[in-house]
């Protein structure tokens, strides 16, 4: 079969590779799409934690596809060297999941991984609560777009939207977010920014898909100069590093203002991962979730690879 093959470098190569054979409560997959995101860039270049061990190795961690006995799948998981970029992969039973007859097989493929994502991490970690007031940081990528309707979708009562793509901020704004807040800002206005669009309610839920320079900021907005009865909780959870992998955390940040900062903690309970899932997808039938794709052959996957998305998810077709 044909399929997306990392061997030496960063980037795969359409080329031949053995067909899988299932093992016991596996099944294989006829694969019909699978989104490129940037995990894959990361795990292929060997910058994130779960980089392949051995090569050469199947890229890709999710994809749609169909069973044997006809039934359409979303499926992640593929047993190692196979992937989601190929003509069939190989994956545990219990990680396939029915999708709509209302989502066609690019949205399948592009939405559960950043739609997935960002409702675990709105609803299962920073546990939102209806009319709560949330900060996104990062929310022109598509994942911090889909966060954006997320916390919406979810009950929350302000949503502010913070990212550098002004084109996209509009939108967003056209689109359910109350107030926007450009990144790209010199350190002390944005600081302002956040401190204004806080208001006196504060942001109980801060979603970062950044972490650098504009979390910095925004510690430095919340950080109080003075002793006060504390306020409501915040409670910033970590996705992303886009702006940088390290920040500064003065300790009044934590001494002065009720703040808690965690991660993502890897995979959710099972029933968590299915009802978010089962969610996701009913919004995306109704067409209250979606993201913008564009297919690309899996011939061409080295030219792909490298290419920039501009905000869409590119998905590849076997």
């Amino acid at each position: 079969m044909f399929a997306a093959v990392l061997k030496v470098g960063t980037a795969p190569k359409c080329e031949q590779f053995p067909e899988p054979v299932a093992g016991e409560g596996e099944v294989i997959v006829n694969v019909r799409a699978a989104a490129l995101k940037p995990v894959d860039r990361q795990i292929a270049s060997g910058t994130h934690y779960a980089r392949p061990r051995e090569l050469p190795f199947i890229c890709g961690t999710d994809g749609v596809g169909h069973l044997d006995d006809g039934q359409r799948i979303f499926f992640g998981g593929a047993r190692a060297p196979y992937g989601a970029m190929a003509e069939r992969a190989v994956v545990r039973r219990g990680f396939c999941f029915p999708v709509p007859d209302g989502v066609d097989d690019e949205i399948a493929a592009a939405l559960p991984n950043p739609g997935i994502s960002a409702w675990l991490t709105l609803a299962f970690r920073a546990k939102l609560v209806a009319g709560e007031n949330v900060l996104i940081l990062g929310a022109t990528g598509v994942t911090g777009r889909l966060a954006v309707k997320i916390a919406k979708l979810l009950g929350a009562s302000r949503v502010v939207a913070s990212g550098r793509n002004q084109k996209v901020l509009e939108r967003l704004l056209q689109n359910g977010a109350d107030a926007a807040i450009r990144l790209d800002l010199p350190a002390p206005e944005l600081s302002q920014a956040f401190a204004k669009e806080a208001g006196t309610s504060g942001f109980q839920v801060v979603i970062d898909y950044v972490w650098g320079q504009p979390t910095e900021a925004f510690l430095s907005a919340i950080t109080r100069n003075e002793f006060a009865a504390a306020g409501k909780e915040t409670r910033l959870v970590q996705v992303g590093e886009s702006a940088g992998p390290i920040i500064s955390l003065p300790a009044a940040a934590l001494r002065s203002t009720p703040l808690t900062i965690m991660g993502t903690a890897g995979i959710p309970p099972m029933e968590m991962l299915m009802d978010a899932m089962q969610k996701v997808f009913t919004h995306a039938a109704t067409g209250e979730l979606h993201v913008e794709t564009e297919g690309v052959s899996l011939a061409d996957i080295e030219n792909a690879w490298t290419r920039d998305d501009r905000g869409r998810r590119l998905v590849v077709i076997p």
